[in-house]
């Protein structure tokens, strides 16, 4: 084998590895999944996404700048209780399971007279 086919082999086998190695990165993180019947609610990216429980696209439900966590059903299913990082604070919120502006639930300040706990305030 010429030394050119080979240097072209190995360069063809790490562009494939490679390739296979961002492919495989592009959903590592998925947190804070929550199940009602066949729907999954998650957080990815600091957003919250809807999606089927067998497959499929996921939908966006949040795209602000702060993060979006905790995510949790409401027992019927039509509701979205989630912990938002918006200006500096962490608040609960609701939004409905089809989409919508965020509804604010608390209004404590994140750090009052207590040490910081090294956690989230207002956690759902």
């Amino acid at each position: 084998m010429s030394v050119r086919l080979s240097r072209l082999l190995t360069a063809a086998l790490c562009l494939a590895l490679l390739t296979a190695g961002v492919s495989l990165a592009q959903t590592k993180l998925l947190r804070y999944p929550d199940i009602h019947g066949d729907q999954v609610i998650f957080t990815y990216a600091g957003d919250l996404w809807l999606a089927s429980t067998s497959g499929g696209l996921a939908r966006r439900l949040t795209a602000h700048p702060g993060q979006e966590l905790f995510a949790k059903f409401s027992p019927d299913g039509e509701w979205i209780a989630f912990t938002g990082q918006y200006d500096g604070d962490e608040q609960v919120y609701v939004i409905p399971t089809t989409g919508g502006e965020p509804r604010q639930l608390t209004f404590y300040p994140a750090r009052g007279p207590f040490a910081p706990r090294w956690g989230y305030d207002n956690q759902v």
